[in-house]
């Protein structure tokens, strides 16, 4: 699952310090008549947006984060576009630690809290009509790249102060407080203009994650859009299935992207669309195989709603519509073991309580059907831990507005830390059998099986965000034939 990162130098940089439109060799002229004609003649107009819902949220935010760094500035990066190919850009998707402190979703932009608590957002606003960026800039320009809000739209949506970015390094270096965290990796252009204290500034990255480990309660509602949305997507994939047999895995891909742009921002990360023993490989993106009818396929996908909290659910499906005796033997392996490391996540139970109930599941599972090495309870030895070769990876992480979220946190505070309620959670066993694996029948070879859902954690244990998808073997097998087309 990846992260969208920053270039070295943002794009119009690069192709002219001073700031001059950006532009490609294949570009027409520009006479001197035409930029100064297209200067004139346009009508112009500024929206009082009303406020955003997160603005309030936000301001609470950064108050805590001011908190705990009295005195020191604070510089969070939203960042910029990052080049895909030649001389187009991948859709911008900002920074989450700028966004969670200001809800700010425009590139290049910079929040600054002061020594003394106040902040200011610097950002780059719609192009003015006295430069030619508007009509020739590829990256910026309005006709070319559509309208970024004023200063004024910003601020009066987000309530913050909002100032041109032109006007943050004088900012920053005219009167500087006796120390400067910056969050790093984010802006080149900012990781310059302010050399700083390795130190300093990891300390600033942990604090940003830890404050997102507990979710309030807007959050959760934003987490909840997101696991309806991507139920829905599901349900568009399997009401689509005689295209899924015909094009394979492209075409689950494609239409749970659909619905991920229809009722949200994006995907939350690349689909995992994976057919038969495609399942065996945990991060499988490539998605060009078939579906192939006999066989599982596995569909890891999430949706990342407006504001930017993705989703992240995983589903085993029979390809037919119904388990064959092994299938199901298996699948229901998996449940138990999911649904023991459910009933694991509580308030004050360690981080890892659903991962050691699950696989406590699954290990003597592996025992029962004679493939372990050893007994069950010496392979759970974290000195062991053979039965790892069929299970692979851990049961759950942290979600949120990063897929794996929180990931600078300490692991006193995340790993090896105890979960509390508003924290939310994957738990996600599953089951991989390698098509070159010597020590498995030859029954199982290629078979992998994985359950995920969003658990929240309540006062008294954990809600499950993503059971609008079924889970049972007998309650798959009802979903897909209310929603696979008939066949002729």
């Amino acid at each position: 699952m990846s992260e969208q990162t920053t270039p070295e130098v943002p794009a119009q940089q690069k192709n002219d310090p001073a700031g001059a439109p950006r532009t490609e060799s294949h570009d027409p002229a520009v006479p001197a008549a035409y930029s100064s004609f297209m200067r004139t003649g346009w009508g112009d107009r500024e929206l009082d947006l009303p406020p955003h819902a997160v603005a309030p949220w936000a301001a609470r935010r950064r108050e805590r984060l001011a908190a705990a760094f009295p005195g020191e500035r604070l510089v969070l990066p939203a960042g910029t576009y990052k080049v895909r190919s030649n001389d187009t850009d991948y859709r911008f998707r900002p920074d989450t630690a700028h966004t969670y402190f200001s809800g700010n979703q425009t590139s290049d932009a910079v929040l600054v809290i002061e020594a003394d608590g106040s902040a200011v957002l610097y950002a780059r606003p719609r192009s003015s009509r006295e430069t030619d960026e508007f009509f020739r800039d590829r990256q910026y320009g309005e006709l070319w790249a559509g309208r970024r809000p004023s200063l004024h739209e910003i601020s009066s949506s987000l309530g913050i102060e909002v100032r041109h970015v032109d006007r943050l390094q004088d900012d920053l270096t005219s009167l500087a407080p006796p120390k400067t965290r910056v969050h790093r990796g984010i802006s080149a252009a900012v990781d310059r203009l302010l050399p700083g204290d390795a130190g300093l500034d990891d300390d600033l990255a942990r604090v940003a994650s830890e404050m997102r480990l507990v979710k309030d309660e807007w959050e959760v509602g934003e987490l909840q859009a997101a696991c309806d949305a991507t139920t829905l997507g599901f349900e568009d994939s399997v009401r689509e299935w005689d295209n899924v047999l015909r094009y394979g895995e492209r075409w689950i891909e494609g239409t749970f992207f659909r619905r991920a742009r229809a009722m949200g921002n994006d995907i939350g990360y690349d689909s995992i669309v994976a057919g038969g023993k495609h399942a065996t490989t945990l991060h499988w993106i490539e998605n060009s195989g078939a579906i192939t009818p006999g066989e599982l396929v596995l569909l890891d996908m999430g949706v990342e709603g407006h504001n930017l909290y993705t989703a992240d659910v995983t589903r085993t499906l029979p390809v037919d519509g119904t388990w064959t005796p092994r299938q199901r033997e298996l699948y229901d392996v998996v449940l138990a073991a999911q649904r023991a490391g459910i009933d694991a996540v509580r308030p004050g139970a360690p981080f890892t309580a659903a991962h050691e109930a699950a696989m406590s599941v699954l290990a003597h599972a592996l025992d029962d059907m004679g493939l372990l090495p050893v007994p069950a309870e010496q392979a759970l030895d974290p000195d062991n831990k053979v039965y790892a070769r069929w299970t692979l990876h851990g049961t759950s992480h942290m979600l949120g507005m990063d897929v794996h979220d929180c990931g600078r946190a300490a692991p006193e505070a995340y790993a090896k830390g105890t979960l509390a309620e508003g924290m939310v959670l994957t738990v996600e066993p599953g089951l991989y059998f390698q098509e070159d694996d010597l020590l498995v029948p030859e029954e199982l070879r290629g078979v992998g099986i994985r359950i995920e859902d969003d658990v929240l954690v309540t006062a008294d244990g954990a809600r499950n965000l993503s059971d609008g998808l079924p889970r049972s073997a007998d309650d798959i097998e009802a979903w897909m034939a209310a929603r696979v087309p008939l066949r002729g």
